[in-house]
């Protein structure tokens, strides 16, 4: 069997699994949670060999600025046909700020799927330098001016991010990063601490830093329950924090407002989708359902009480 024909089969049998394994998540919600994970990893690898070709075209026709803008919103739609799961974002007259350091907190895998429902045109993201090497993925990154970080390395780190920031004012490129540094996979609404390399890089290139909220959204991905099903996450992309005049010194004061302010707005955002029944933990809709469910039996008994006074 030539390599051709066996990329066919496993291709055929990897459907066929994620296909029953939807079709039993009615009866096991850890099937649809295996369902989702495979779609979402086939949706992953689809998507970074559309990125590399698109790259590679985008790239000789002079436009490769766009190239992961394109790619993301593939994704996006690839990802919502594949998985049920939609950002849904307030705000998007900011992301038209360019060029600007965009920022958000970091909370799973899914936030891929949140770049590319956000993602601006020319606009491109960082990424831990080991990543360069992975087939496809890497190689679509390499191609479409990913800012790669050695952060086993400060000098080269602070190097590639003075490099981007004269990238960024040249070509206005903008430049998404994750200040958390790692995903922090919370069932609340909070934050990891933040990193100063994207301040540093927006007061480097003298640019605005745009600050990105998304809800939590553990009652959709919930990793360590092996949950994950279809619902809509709401976004918030708050107003351009100016840069201008300021120096090294400031970074530490700009980190502590940015943080702050996006600390403030999770919560409301949160908060907020929680009274709409969306983006509950499992112990959160556990107790909302027994509230809703407490209330519902004491209308119940209430009514039959008002029945019975009438009938005498």
């Amino acid at each position: 069997m030539d390599f051709t024909s066996l990329a066919l089969v496993a291709s055929a049998a990897y459907f066929l699994v994620v296909v029953a394994l939807y079709a039993l998540s009615a009866q096991s919600p850890i099937c649809g949670f295996y369902a989702r994970s495979l779609a979402s990893w086939a949706a992953l690898l689809i998507c970074a060999c559309y990125g590399v070709i698109s790259s590679v075209a985008l790239r000789i026709s002079g436009y490769g600025g766009l190239s992961q803008w394109t790619t993301a919103r593939a994704f996006k739609w690839t990802m919502r046909l594949f998985t049920g799961v939609e950002f849904v974002i307030q705000g998007e007259e900011h992301l038209k700020t360019r060029p600007a350091v965009f920022i958000g907190n970091h909370q799973t895998e899914l936030d891929v799927l949140m770049l590319g429902a956000i993602f601006p045109p020319y606009c491109s993201v960082t990424a831990k330098k080991s990543l360069k090497w992975v087939p496809f993925l890497g190689w679509f990154m390499a191609l479409s001016k990913t800012v790669f970080i050695d952060r086993s390395n400060r000098n080269n780190a602070m190097a590639a991010f003075e490099t981007a920031a004269q990238h960024m004012r040249s070509e206005r490129q903008s430049v998404y990063i994750f200040p958390e540094g790692t995903r922090s996979y919370t069932a609340k609404p909070e934050m990891l601490p933040f990193k100063k390399g994207a301040f540093h890089l927006a007061v480097k290139a003298q640019v605005p830093i745009v600050p990105i909220v998304v809800a939590n959204y553990s009652n959709l991905l919930h990793l360590q329950s092996r949950r994950f099903t279809s619902g809509k996450i709401p976004v918030k992309v708050l107003p351009p924090i100016d840069t201008k005049d300021l120096s090294a010194a400031d970074v530490d004061d700009l980190v502590h407002r940015t943080r702050e302010q996006m600390m403030r707005e999770l919560v409301a955002v949160t908060e907020l989708a929680r009274s709409q029944r969306v983006a509950l933990s499992s112990k959160e809709a556990s107790e909302a359902n027994g509230v809703a469910s407490g209330a519902d039996h004491r209308q119940r008994a209430e009514h039959r009480t008002t029945q019975a006074v009438a009938a005498t």
